[in-house]
């Protein structure tokens, strides 16, 4: 079981089941939504995700996916893609031991900053990767 929460401590979560696709998103959208060059995400499948402490605020950050994040300190914690019904994205680094998941790739490549050079030899995708496990 992997659990994590926000920085401050109000939202708490675990995740059963096998993760897949780890990955370092380079889109503008995680970007600007983690004020980071990228963001490090892992997939679950949604029936072996839950919040187990507190309530995180939701908001559309496009007119097909779902962000949430602590209200309180800020943390982003999930993405939820409208075209994957059944999986959720959740944050790498609000794991409570980010090592146990090391990201395999990068995706949306083709959108990083240019002044970033990724030197850890991942495969690099212009755009997304195919979703399904």
């Amino acid at each position: 079981m992997l659990r994590g929460g926000c920085f401050c401590g109000a939202i708490r979560y675990e995740a059963t089941g096998t993760p897949f696709h780890p990955t370092n998103c380079h889109c503008w959208m995680c970007r600007r939504a983690s004020g980071a060059p990228f963001v490090a995400w892992f997939s679950v499948a949604r029936s072996s995700f839950r919040f187990v402490e507190g309530t995180p605020t939701r908001f559309r950050s496009s007119t097909k996916a779902m962000r949430s994040f602590c209200c309180r300190c800020g943390t982003q914690l999930t993405f939820e893609h409208d075209g994957a019904p059944d999986e959720i994205d959740v944050t790498i680094c609000s794991l409570d031991d980010p090592e146990q998941m090391v990201p395999a790739d990068h995706v949306y490549t083709s959108t990083k900053l240019a002044w970033l050079k990724l030197a850890d030899g991942l495969p690099e995708h212009p755009g997304a990767r195919k979703r399904a496990r």
